[in-house]
C-alpha cells in the first residue's frame, strides 16, 4: 500500500498590501519628533515662568531685563506653534487628508524651532552671565552655544536634506492605495478634489 507524503506548505505571509509611511498618512514619526520638541519648550517655559519668583531676578540688571522677556515670549511661541498640530487633529477630527496634516504640522514645527533657537540662546546667555564674571567670556560661550544649535538644528539638516518628491494630487495618491489594495478601495460619495 503506497502512503501519502503530505506536502510541505509554505509558511503564511502577510499578503496585505503595504503602503509606505509617506503615503498612507501615518502619523507616528510626526508624533515622536513633536513630543521631543514639546518637552524641550515646556521645560525651558518651566524654567523661566520660576526665575521671576526667586531672590536673584530682583538683582538682574536693566539691561538683561528685555533679554529675560523676549527669552521667554519665544519659549511661549515656540511652545504654542508645537502644541498647534496637537489642536488641529483634535478639532478637525477625523484628519480626511493626511499628507496635507503632515505638510501642515512640519511648518508648524519647523516654525516652533526659530524662537526655540533664539529662547535657547537667549537663556544661555543670561545663565552665563551670572555664573561666568568675564562678560566677553559669557557672550564668547554662549556665541558657541547658539553656533551649536544652528549647526545641528538648522544648517546640517538642511545640508543632509535630499530634495522633495513632487507633491502628487489627491487623484495620484487615491489611485496609489486602489492599486496597491488589488482594486478593492471604495471612494465614498461626496469626495471633491
Amino acid at each position: 500500500m503506497l502512503s501519502r507524503v503530505p506536502t510541505p506548505t509554505p509558511p503564511l505571509t502577510d499578503t496585505s498590501p503595504q503602503i509606505p509611511d509617506e503615503e498612507d498618512g501615518n502619523l507616528t514619526d510626526l508624533q515622536a519628533e513633536m513630543w521631543i520638541l514639546l518637552r524641550v519648550a515646556q521645560t525651558l517655559t518651566a524654567f523661566l515662568v520660576l526665575i521671576p519668583f526667586t531672590g536673584g531676578f530682583a538683582e538682574l540688571e536693566g539691561d538683561w531685563r528685555p533679554v529675560f522677556i523676549v527669552a521667554f515670549g519665544c519659549a511661549l511661541l515656540s511652545m504654542v506653534l508645537f502644541t498647534a498640530p496637537a489642536a488641529h487633529h483634535r478639532i478637525h477630527r477625523p484628519v480626511l487628508d493626511r499628507e496635507d496634516f503632515k505638510t501642515l504640522s512640519t511648518r508648524y514645527m519647523i516654525a516652533g524651532m526659530a524662537p526655540l533657537t533664539i529662547s535657547t540662546f537667549m537663556v544661555t546667555q543670561l545663565v552665563f552671565s551670572v555664573i561666568i564674571p568675564i562678560p566677553a567670556l559669557a557672550w564668547v560661550s554662549a556665541g558657541l552655544v547658539a553656533l551649536l544649535l544652528l549647526t545641528m538644528w538648522w544648517t546640517s539638516p538642511s545640508a543632509a536634506n535630499v530634495p522633495p518628491p513632487k507633491r502628487r494630487s489627491r487623484f495620484q495618491r487615491i489611485a496609489t492605495r486602489f492599486a496597491a489594495c488589488g482594486g478593492q478601495f471604495v471612494v465614498k460619495a461626496g469626495f471633491d478634489s
